[in-house]
């Protein structure tokens, strides 16, 4: 996995490199960017029940997929411009989690961890 990050890390570095983009990749522009992506991504799940939202049809997959490739797209580019290694981070963030929410206390309860007793 961290080798297909990196790869598609230096493929992304080339392509904004290639059409003189980077000038415009600031963190600023690429989380706005993101947040934007995300929004789209919504856009696919609105209104659907939650068995709707598991059982989408190949198209409506499809169109999510290109919406989660746009998310990551630009998340890369900004832990790039940030010099944050992803992999890394996400590690760290799933041990504070798990700290934070460990498995026998929290096993099946959603509630977030300053709700809990």
């Amino acid at each position: 996995m961290k080798d297909s990050l990196e790869r598609l890390d230096q493929r992304l570095l080339q392509f904004a490199r290639q059409r003189d983009w980077e000038q415009f990749h600031s963190p600023k522009n690429l989380a706005m960017a993101l947040a934007g992506e995300a929004g789209e991504l919504l856009e696919h799940f609105q209104w659907l029940t939650e068995e709707q939202s598991e059982n989408l049809s190949p198209e409506k997959k499809e169109a999510v997929a290109l919406e989660l490739a746009d998310i990551l797209i630009y998340l890369v580019r900004l832990g790039q411009r940030l010099e944050i290694d992803l992999l890394d981070a996400a590690n760290r963030k799933i041990a504070i989690n798990e700290r934070r929410y460990p498995a026998e206390k929290v096993r099946g309860d959603a509630r977030r961890a300053e709700e809990y007793d």
